[in-house]
């Protein structure tokens, strides 16, 4: 079948020709700047035949290329094949990140036009820098992947519903008056804010408007005087939802309407908000005599705390997710025993209907990665009916799910040992154990970040002359985006925020290894930063890993790990097995215990 891309590729440039641009840039973003975005705009993805989650596409009259980073290298490449689009592999040596190229690409007069709805203030402004330098100049004014796309998708209309207060511990009175608080540090008068899992937090409210996060669509305009308004599709929301938002003084307007809202504010007002968190189509419509306050949103650092009660609740939870999953490998194993044919999209299947057989289960937290041994060392690897592998007695399946429940959101990767493996196999499995045993037993002082201890988790691959591309950790959501802010456990980045690591915060410890054609290994547990001790030198923190589920101990190498490192392993399986034992009977009972055993 041939690719609708070359076409819709010649459609975009004559608009480009109609409208003398030089080059367009389409990014992976929508008005709230989510990582996940509802199909309406998948902009970058109907352009370019690519499907993962990161990537810009710049098309010029003569080029098109598409930068993404090493999780989708293997991915672009065969995605992107005869659409006449180049690979752009992102951190690469000699090859330029997308603005340098631009930059380089257009001269003096030419026209670099971006979708203001899909642009982060920030960033337009960082791109205007670049290219005045050369005399080119930015237009926000013209989006023409959209005037191209001829079905493109309408905006959900799913409904928005209130988080159960059983899990919602924090009224959302208290919340805003927490934010007043904050505002009235930067002396705001408003605070406009975009991001969707800080309105969500912020309303108590939740939806379905974005793909495996229980978010929806909206603007939130805050004020210091105690009112607020929140913008969004009044038809999503019941009587009773408005009448409860009333009374907290928070109301109701056209979601399209934030633009002349923020028209409105004078010369008085004092605006907060953040540059990299709001577009620049919505920033535009406020006027120049407006005082602009450009920080972070303070609800991002709020809701990554967790507090006592919450984390109460996501505990259980990881119980309950913990069981489903024993149940699913464990009817894996028997049905790969049995002879039976399974294939990965089979695995994505079982651990569904395990799930939903929980207490509250709403949905994926993302889609399941199911990749079988080659298809493992592919980071974002999903199986599709058209493309996926069948199941044998050999070699390793990694697994990355995670589920939403309201009493917090799950994330947690296993790599199974199906049958027989490589030494190769049980070695890379081992290196990777060790740097995740090294980081989830640190001990690290009050003001650590991140970044500080990413390298205890690479360490052990490092001295075998290994290394793995993406973050070692994310934060996780409370029934929210399974990928939050602002902290994360990462290699420095030039810039790059410091935050530190504070009590209540959840961070994944996810270290990996990739070997292209071969296998991939990556072990992720959920952890939060607890109080640990108080020396001399000062305070100490510590993680609590919060995940229960065994580790397929046939996939390692024991002969690798020290003694520390066996009884790190030995003790969180005791744990499992009494956390996870009262849920489960028969065979799943039998198949935990013997997966829970000593090594």
């Amino acid at each position: 079948m041939n690719s609708p891309i070359p076409a819709r590729l010649a459609a975009l440039r004559t608009a480009m020709r109609q409208h003398d641009v030089a080059a367009v840039l389409v990014p992976s973003a929508d008005p709230h700047l989510s990582e996940y975005l509802p199909e309406h705009w998948q902009a970058r993805a109907w352009l370019s035949g690519f499907t993962g989650s990161a990537g810009t596409l710049i098309v010029t009259h003569d080029h098109a290329g598409l930068w993404t980073d090493s999780r989708y290298f293997a991915q672009a490449e065969q995605q992107l094949a005869g659409t006449g689009i180049a690979l752009m592999k992102l951190r690469v040596p000699h090859t330029p990140e997308h603005l340098e190229w631009l930059q380089k690409q257009l001269h003096e007069g030419e026209v670099l036009a971006v979708a203001g709805d899909s642009l982060a203030w920030a960033t337009q402004r960082q791109i205007e820098r670049r290219l005045a330098e050369g005399g080119a100049s930015l237009r926000t004014d013209l989006d023409l992947p959209g005037a191209i796309w001829p079905d493109r998708p309408a905006l959900p209309q799913a409904p928005v519903l209130e988080h159960d207060p059983i899990y919602a511990m924090v009224p959302r009175a208290e919340k805003f008056e927490r934010l007043r608080k904050a505002m009235r540090k930067h002396h705001a008068s408003h605070h406009l804010i975009s991001s969707l899992d800080d309105i969500a937090w912020l309303t108590n409210l939740r939806g379905s408007d974005v793909e495996c996060n229980p978010v929806f669509l909206a603007h939130l305009l805050v004020q210091a005087d105690g009112r607020a308004t929140l913008f969004v599709t009044r038809s999503k929301l019941s009587d009773a939802i408005v009448a409860a938002l009333a009374a907290d003084g928070i109301g109701i307007a056209d979601y399209a309407s934030i633009t002349s809202s923020l028209h409105e504010l004078g010369a008085a007002d004092r605006l907060l908000l953040d540059g990299s968190r709001v577009v620049s189509s919505i920033a535009a419509a406020v006027a120049p005599d407006v005082t602009r306050i450009d920080a972070a949103n303070p609800s991002t650092a709020f809701k990554a705390i967790k507090n006592a009660a919450e984390l109460d609740h996501i505990r259980e939870v990881m119980r309950r997710d913990g069981a489903a999953l024993v149940r699913g490998f464990r009817r894996l194993e028997q049905r790969l025993a049995a002879g039976m044919a399974v294939t990965e999209l089979d695995v994505d299947t079982l651990l569904y209907e395990e799930r939903s057989a929980q207490p509250g289960y709403v949905g994926e937290s993302f889609a399941t990665i199911a990749g079988y041994q080659a298809n493992g060392a592919l980071p974002h690897y999903r199986a599709t009916p058209e493309s996926h592998s069948t199941l044998h007695a050999k070699g390793l399946l990694l697994i990355d799910s995670g589920g939403q429940y309201p009493g917090g959101t799950t994330d947690i990767t296993r790599v199974l040992a199906l049958g027989e493996t490589t030494p190769e196999q049980r070695r890379d499995a081992t290196l990777v154990m060790k740097g995740m045993i090294a980081l989830s037993r640190a001990r690290f002082p009050k003001g650590a970040n991140g970044p500080q201890l990413d390298a205890l988790a690479r360490a052990p691959l490092w001295a075998a002359g290994m290394d793995y591309g993406h973050g070692t950790g994310h934060g996780v959501g409370y029934f929210l985006n399974v990928h939050e802010g602002p902290h994360g456990i990462r290699p420095p980045v030039a810039g790059g925020a410091l935050v530190p690591l504070e009590p209540g915060m959840i961070s994944s410890i996810e270290p990996g290894l990739y070997k292209p054609g071969r296998h991939g290994i990556r072990h992720e547990n959920l952890a939060v930063v607890v109080e640990a001790e108080q020396t001399e030198f000062g305070e100490f923190h510590a993680f609590e890993t919060l995940t229960l589920c065994p580790f397929d101990r046939r996939a390692l190498e024991p002969s690798l790990l020290n003694p520390e490192e066996r009884a790190w392993l030995d003790d969180y399986h005791a744990g499992v097995r009494a956390a996870l034992s009262p849920l489960l009977d028969g065979a799943d009972l039998e198949w935990l215990n013997r997966h829970c055993a000593p090594l």
